[in-house]
């Protein structure tokens, strides 16, 4: 009876797959159709603009080219921008990881659950606000006599003026602000996960808090910690918001200028290329990096 009740199991379960194909083709379906729509196809518009010679609107004639691609590799102007915005990138997921995993890690494991949803709710506060509003804040903080110089000369009053607006570090600060709930929000679900006895084993073995952090915490937070790291990555190298707002002349970036090629050339090719160019330059480092990650994550 175990035989054919087993063989019915089976039976059953095989019968059920087709139903459970179609439901799951029905929950994904949505998701991949707003994908092509939304993302793909204007990826492969702006891939198509990328080696043509210009825009094929109002009547223009458009030819083949690689020229906008080559531009890239015969002037230092762009791979300096290109530098630039990835030390921005680095510089700015560096102080999102050192700042949001110990806070995520203060949230999922010191702070008391009443307490943990009203700090949650201050992590996510800047998705409330305007990003524009957001950026344009940080200006009436750094400015020459704004918040941060007010509040210097009341504690220093002999002090000199500080006007840390369109600065780099003014930069690094605004999008700092924009990207650091991702990190805090990413590692918060790994080190919400870690079984807390392994954490209690480590203890009764001796185990210091930092030996915990070092050989525990931070091992087992890494996958959320690196995905934290792409969120902000990412879209950070191809900002041109906060570095044109914050950083002024000193912003200039090569987001700054796919930016301008879009909305003051009219230049799409040149834009498109150079964005297809810094999106190449990152898919290269992730798959030298993918090796290494793969196994820190596997580990």
């Amino acid at each position: 009876m175990a035989t054919d009740g087993t063989g019915s199991t089976g039976r059953r379960e095989t019968a059920g797959r087709p139903g459970q194909g179609r439901a799951l083709a029905a929950l994904l379906g949505p998701a991949y159709l707003w994908l092509t729509v939304a993302v793909f196809l204007p990826l492969s518009v702006m891939l198509v603009f990328s080696v043509l010679t210009e825009v094929p609107i109002g009547g223009r004639t458009a030819e083949f080219t690689l020229e906008h691609y080559a531009a890239f590799f015969e002037k230092d102007f762009y791979r300096t921008l290109t530098w630039r915005s990835l030390r921005l990138g680095i510089d700015t997921t560096v102080l999102c990881a050192a700042i949001g995993f110990p806070a995520a890690l203060a949230l999922a494991r010191a702070v008391p659950g009443r307490w943990r949803e009203a700090l949650f709710l201050l992590v996510v506060l800047p998705f409330w606000s305007n990003a524009l509003v957001r950026v344009f804040s940080w200006t009436m903080v750094f400015q020459g006599n704004g918040l941060v110089d007010r509040a210097l000369r009341a504690v220093f009053p002999d002090s000199r003026p500080m006007d840390v607006l369109y600065t780099y570090p003014a930069i690094v600060t605004g999008l700092v602000h924009s990207y650091l709930p991702y990190m805090v929000l990413t590692c918060y679900l790994s080190l919400q996960a870690v079984d807390e006895r392994i954490v209690e084993a480590a203890r009764s073995l001796g185990a210091t808090g930092w030996q915990i952090f070092w050989r525990i915490w931070l091992p087992l937070g890494l996958p959320g910690l690196l995905t934290g790291a792409v969120l902000i990555f990412v879209p950070v190298i191809g900002s041109f918001m906060e570095p044109r707002i914050l950083g002024g002349r000193q912003g200039t970036v090569l987001g700054t200028v796919i930016e301008d090629q879009f909305t003051a050339v009219f230049n799409w090719p040149l834009g498109a290329a150079l964005s297809f160019t810094l999106l190449a330059i990152v898919l290269l480092a992730v798959a030298v990096l993918w090796p290494f990650l793969r196994h820190r994550v596997s580990a």
